[in-house]
């Protein structure tokens, strides 16, 4: 199934778009995901700190990705 990755920050620009589609397993996993995101683009693994939505909700590595869920990549932000 093909889910849909929403891309904000320094993960825009490892990436090269605000948006990625990527084909994964059916009961594929955010972690699964991020495994072959890391793969396709190793800069990702520069980033010590990721947080991942799935839908408007955190989630963990363990979590399974349903179909139309949309994946949200949520690095760190700074400023003041």
């Amino acid at each position: 199934m093909k889910v849909e990755i929403l891309l904000y920050g320094i993960t825009r620009d490892i990436i090269g778009s605000s948006r990625h589609e990527i084909e994964i397993a059916a009961e594929a996993t955010v972690g699964d995901v991020m495994s072959k995101l890391r793969s396709n683009f190793p800069d990702l693994q520069r980033l010590t700190s990721l947080l991942i939505a799935i839908n408007d909700e955190y989630a963990n590595d363990r979590d399974v990705i349903d179909s139309g869920d949309t994946l949200v990549l949520i690095p760190p932000v700074s400023g003041g």
